[in-house]
């Protein structure tokens, strides 16, 4: 995918979870990956889409007069949306008063996103943060990656990518002298990857063994969701790779929330699976569990 190409999702403002300090994180539209437990559906297309919120129609009817596909109807006081006709072009959302209809995903150039960055260079020298990028997987985009982070390092501010890990390796380590901390997901067992995530851990494992290598800085972000990825396997996996590796600074367990699943309603899709919210307890036994058994510092991410 070429840079022109690439679209954002979002722009985040004043994290406090996507790396050290106060960040401003970049969402990257686009994955190779389907995890059963996405939390953001809307990031796995590389096309933009259209968030379609029933509750919040009043019945006005101006996406029905501007749509040129006529996706938009009025059946028994009930609006429909045809997406099978959707071209995705926007108007219908631009035309919402009431923000029923939301377009997702633009394009933004990477300077003017790196404009939007810099309006936070205040809280990054105060605190230590700086730029996220996440996705998505933003290796994906990597000529779009690599120029917003060569505008990054211009302005001498903190990077941080998120990755699942799966690209090229040429592509990571020509990023490694752009990416002053690497986020890198460790999402399941390599028995169970493929079933999970769409994808074989080979590869994942490989880079990340590589990066290692090279001496890049990274924080292993591991998603722990209850009766779907928890086996004793993830967890040995995990512990395992962790004690081989000489860069990893910290493990951050993520445990599921269910903050995806109206996304998926809104979008038009059906739910991956069924997943488990756990309790604070078990999160925090988890977490005790994996420290217990590792000198690298456990955190809830």
């Amino acid at each position: 995918m070429t840079a022109a190409d690439t679209k954002i999702f979002d722009i985040g403002h004043f994290s406090v979870h996507d790396g050290p300090g106060i960040r401003t994180t970049v969402f990257l539209k686009g994955c190779p990956l389907r995890c059963l437990w996405c939390h953001n559906p809307e990031s796995q297309s590389e096309k933009s889409e259209i968030f379609f919120t029933p509750s919040r129609c009043v019945g006005c009817g101006a996406c029905f007069t501007v749509c040129p596909a006529s996706c938009h109807r009025m059946e028994n006081k009930m609006h429909l949306f045809d997406r099978k006709r959707c071209t995705q072009c926007g108007i219908c959302a631009a035309n919402c008063p009431a923000g029923a209809l939301e377009l997702c995903g633009r394009h933004l150039s990477p300077e003017e996103v790196m404009a939007e960055v810099l309006k936070d260079r205040v809280f990054y020298e105060t605190s230590g943060g700086g730029m996220t990028v996440s996705g998505g997987e933003p290796l994906a985009h990597f000529d779009y990656l690599f120029h917003l982070l060569s505008l990054a390092r211009k302005e001498k501010i903190h990077t941080c990518v998120e990755t699942s890990g799966y690209a090229s390796f040429e592509h990571i380590r020509a990023l490694i002298p752009l990416v002053s901390l690497w986020l890198w997901d460790f999402k399941a067992s390599e028995a169970d990857h493929r079933r999970l995530t769409g994808v074989e851990a080979e590869r994942i494992r490989g880079n990340l063994r590589k990066l290692d290598a090279c001496g890049a800085p990274l924080v292993l972000r591991c998603p722990w969701i209850p009766e779907i990825n928890d086996s004793s396997a993830y967890s040995e996996e995990l512990l395992e790779i962790s004690a081989e590796l000489k860069s990893v600074r910290r493990i951050e367990i993520e445990p599921y929330q269910p903050l995806g699943e109206d996304k998926y309603k809104r979008l038009g899709r059906p739910l991956l699976c069924e997943a488990k919210f756990p309790s604070k307890k078990a999160s925090g036994d988890y977490l005790k569990f994996l420290q217990n058994r590792t000198n690298i510092p456990v955190v809830e991410g």
